[in-house]
């Protein structure tokens, strides 16, 4: 379970480091864009295009890395007013909701991919980015999600099934 943890942890460091790596390639890529448009009247054709893969892989990637440190944005009025079992209970279907979700965009997410390597499709611009890239995007990002989510399930069964949250709602 250690190997199988610290892989996990090697997984969101690299998703970590690719995304800070993302942001920045973004904003240099965006600088340029606004130099060469303003200051020489010679608009780049690709950042544009680049740029919006690029927010999305920002987007879908940072998700599992937001859920493994509970940074997602949330209404806790209800659940704050709960015991702690019922926390538990409730954090258990919210990462089966999240689960069933992800599993159909990585579903649905590798089909699109496939498709678009299957058939070549490219996005019709000067610089025709072949789609199976950003569409790759998707099941890769979602994959992860559904992971750390499924962790999280565990972690929250576990926590259930050992009564670390008492029937009577007080953590023992």
């Amino acid at each position: 379970m250690w190997a199988l943890t610290n892989g996990w942890l090697l997984v969101h460091r690299f998703l970590r480091g690719t995304s800070i790596f993302v942001l920045a390639l973004m904003m240099l890529s965006i600088c340029y864009d606004a130099v060469m448009r303003y200051l020489f009247a010679a608009p780049t054709s690709w950042t544009l295009e680049v740029n919006s893969f690029l927010l999305v892989y920002l987007a879908v990637m940072g998700a599992a890395e937001a859920q493994r440190a509970d940074a997602h944005i949330r209404i806790g009025f209800f659940a704050e007013r709960c015991s702690p079992r019922k926390q538990a209970m409730i954090a258990c279907v919210i990462a089966l909701c999240g689960i069933l979700f992800a599993s159909i965009m990585v579903w649905r997410g590798g089909i699109m991919a496939y498709q678009a390597f299957e058939y070549g499709e490219r996005v019709s611009s000067a610089f025709g980015t072949p789609m199976v890239i950003p569409f790759s995007i998707l099941p890769v990002g979602f994959g992860a999600l559904a992971i750390q989510l499924l962790i999280d399930l565990v972690t929250n069964l576990n926590q259930l099934a050992t009564h670390k949250v008492g029937m009577d709602g007080n953590s023992r």
